[in-house]
């Protein structure tokens, strides 16, 4: 399809995503008259010239909204698309009338088309001179660039720009090298040439920005999203979006493959003040996304636009419990009803709703782990007779509350409540918690199966959930280049790792209705469950269907589906030549010698645990200030649990501060395993909580943690009035079952 024939809505009801489509459509036009073979340089750059003209007469898509300029910043580079290793570039150049450039080259072949305004160049022949250091400049011709026309700049050709008529300008400029690698560009101290220097790359390009008003109405406009912060998390929890996920921008190699796995995604940054998100936006590109925008003033332009800001962690899906127990009335106990009927020995199960790691952390004494998505499927092993009260305990309320309405609504025979705000409540009325205990989850008999199974059937039905087959399942395949897809299986980790189907992630069903911004990125996305048994991939599609968001599906897999085996693979990418890697005992014998630092960047929590001696904790996108005085005869080694992230920070640390960084080979796991020495507790964190939310639980002091769960669940209970402010966002329950 040409540049003329495609529409501005073949992308959705958005600019970006129009404008996105169109940059992939010069872009693969470009690359074909370029290609080796295609015609004379001369010939084909004037092709690719009548390229651009076109795609900048399609005003609509660059809007002076998305590229401002104004007296602070007169002119401005905004990138829009430029090849990981540096080759192909495309970028809008917008300036205030008047601007002006004196005379320099690029060093590669450059493509300028007018979008608005007149870019007058005029175009000189560099001549040398008896004097080395000075070169002559000999006019060759003036070329007005405004909408309709372009100019072809090749490698040696020298020029000046001054935007003209009094009018402000948007000119597309496409060349041959990235402008941040174009370091031996010279500018000349006249147009009649001169003495001349170097000149470095911008140092500030820029993305295109989204107002808050265009992006809170993107958020509801029925297409594809997401929406980015990437602030280190324990600082996104503090204020941000409602919708927004967390992705840190020195995490992004990590996380964004799997958080938002289609390219040409609608992507929205956001920090607090863009201080962060262009820095992201650059990555996000050059890493082969296609269509990304930053907020423009961060979160705070969008409080100053009215707009509201949650603090914590998985918001939507805690707000949905909040909303979940106001709507349906989800019954519960208090902590002391609770602890009088397990004491006079009444008929009561009670069921822990957390991960089984989180229960071998603490649980009741006498609970029993039972994870979200297992609750319909195993409860009658564990409460056989429907007089029995099953009462569903988390750590707080969240999946407590969404625990015992999943066998409500699945219509289970026994009476079902929640505790009253969980293990919280049980601590704060002065009890004991048992630590360490795990036991295998029961195993449902056939009969107990299939009544499961009937009751999964019905609830996902009501809400919405529909199964697909082999053949539907391959359309949304092939469709996953337009359409974002993510197929999770719900089971537990032993059944995952004993075999899985390839390419299918592993999200516990609980997990994934709690922590649900943890796994998709992108709102409006196709999710399929795997449902192995026909319950739980369908009492969890029922949720995540009822949260709103998603289109949600169930595949039951093949009879005899390949499968893979062990844990879930992660994709880490990389823009950065490698950094250096240095072996523990290497490291060790550096660090007593005093010719090393050690900083760990994992997470804030894993170094309390266990550290190596001696080193220092501080998040990704703060490390430059804590090495800034690091003396060049000290090596600076960074570590992290397994060594990936160490790696990847330490390429981009290196490159900024133009100096070798070292990455503790395998990490801290490794570390310990060669018997070197390891450290525990907070000595040595630099920055605090950045990194994370710091739980309640983790207070040693009682009076400081009760106060933290006080807190908490006060705010948790206020999370409904707030979405009210917050308008419509999705959330549709279902009617319980008929009992």
């Amino acid at each position: 399809m040409s540049l003329t024939e495609l529409p501005v809505e073949t992308a959705g009801n958005d600019i970006a995503s129009a404008r996105a489509r169109a940059v992939d459509a010069f872009l693969a036009q470009a690359r074909s008259l370029l290609r080796p073979g295609a015609g004379t340089p001369g010939g084909a750059l004037q092709a690719v010239a009548d390229t651009l003209v076109r795609l900048g007469q399609r005003h609509s898509l660059f809007p002076a909204a998305h590229f401002p300029i104004d007296a602070q910043r007169p002119s401005q580079v905004y990138r829009l698309a430029e090849d990981a290793d540096g080759g192909f570039a495309l970028y809008l150049s917008a300036g205030l009338a008047g601007k002006a450039q004196p005379p320099h080259d690029h060093t590669t072949w450059a493509v300028i088309a007018g979008v608005e305004g007149n870019e007058r160049n005029v175009i000189y022949r560099r001549e040398k001179t008896g004097d080395p250091a000075r070169d002559a400049l000999v006019q060759q011709r003036t070329v007005d660039v405004a909408s309709g026309n372009a100019v072809v700049l090749l490698p040696d050709d020298v020029h000046t720009i001054e935007l003209i008529d009094g009018q402000d300008g948007r000119h597309l400029h496409f060349y041959g090298r990235a402008l941040e690698l174009l370091d031996k560009r010279v500018v000349f101290e006249g147009t009649e040439g001169g003495s001349y220097r170097h000149f470095a790359p911008p140092k500030n390009i820029r993305h295109p920005v989204i107002r808050p008003e265009a992006l809170k109405a993107a958020l509801s406009d029925g297409e594809e999203i997401a929406l980015l912060d990437v602030r280190e998390a324990g600082v996104f929890v503090r204020s941000h979006i409602l919708f927004a996920v967390s992705a840190p921008l020195w995490r992004l190699e990590v996380l964004i493959d799997r958080l938002v796995p289609r390219r040409g995604t609608r992507i929205v940054l956001a920090d607090a003040d863009e201080s962060l998100a262009h820095q992201a936006a650059a990555k996000l590109v050059r890493l082969g996304w296609r269509n990304v925008s930053v907020l423009a003033g961060g979160t705070q332009g969008w409080a100053a636009s009215g707009y509201e800001l949650f603090s914590g962690s998985n918001v939507p899906s805690k707000a949905f419990g909040e909303v979940i127990e106001q709507k349906k009335h989800t019954p519960w106990i208090s902590v002391d009803d609770l602890h009088q009927r397990v004491e006079r020995g009444d008929d009561v199960v009670v069921v822990d709703s957390r991960t089984p790691e989180e229960f071998a952390d603490f649980s009741l004494p006498f609970a029993h782990s039972l994870p979200g998505a297992e609750l319909v499927y195993r409860i009658q092993e564990l409460a056989p007779r429907p007089e029995t009260l099953v009462v569903v305990n988390c750590a707080g309320r969240t999946r407590s509350i969404v625990g015992a309405q999943t066998l409500i609504d699945a219509g289970i025979p026994n009476p079902v409540v929640s505790l009253k705000d969980g293990t919280m409540a049980w601590l704060l009325a002065g009890r004991k918690l048992a630590h360490g205990r795990a036991a295998p989850l029961p195993e449902p008999g056939e009969r107990t199966r299939q009544e499961a199974r009937a009751r999964g059937e019905d609830v996902a039905a009501r809400a919405g959930v529909r199964r697909i087959d082999a053949a539907e399942f391959a359309r949304f395949e092939n469709e996953s280049d337009e359409r974002s897809l993510y197929r999770f299986d719900v089971r537990t980790r032993q059944e995952y790792e004993a075999g899985h189907l390839e390419g299918w992630r592993w999200a516990p069903g609980g997990q994934l209705v709690q922590a649900t911004d943890e796994y998709v990125g992108t709102r409006r996305a196709r999710i399929v469950l795997a449902d192995w048994d026909g319950v739980r991939a369908l009492t969890t599609g029922a949720w995540l269907a009822q949260l709103g968001g998603h289109e949600v599906f169930v595949l039951s897999p093949p009879a005899l589906p390949v499968l893979v085996l062990g844990p879930e693979p992660v994709r880490v990418l990389s823009l950065r030549a490698p950094a250096p890697e240095i072996a523990p005992r290497e490291a060790a014998a550096a660090l007593e010698a005093g010719i090393a630092v050690v900083f760990d960047v994992e997470r804030r929590s894993a170094y309390e645990r266990r550290h190596v001696e001696g080193a220092r904790f501080a998040v990704p996108d703060r490390l430059q200030e804590f090495v800034a005085d690091v003396p060049l005869s000290q090596r600076i080694v960074l570590t992290s649990s397994d060594g990936v992230l160490a790696r990847i920070v330490a390429a981009e640390l290196g490159a900024r501060i133009g100096r070798e960084v070292h990455a503790l080979a395998g990490g801290t796991q490794a570390w310990a395993a060669a018997r070197l020495p390891t450290g525990n507790g907070p000595e040595g964190v630099l920055t605090g909580d950045d990194d994370h939310w710091y739980s309640p639980y983790a207070h040693v002091d009682p009076a400081r943690r009760d106060a933290g769960f006080k807190q908490y669940l006060d705010w948790e209970i206020g999370l409904v009035a707030q979405l009210e402010r917050e308008g419509d966002v999705g959330i549709r329950l279902v009617e319980p079952a008929a009992r």
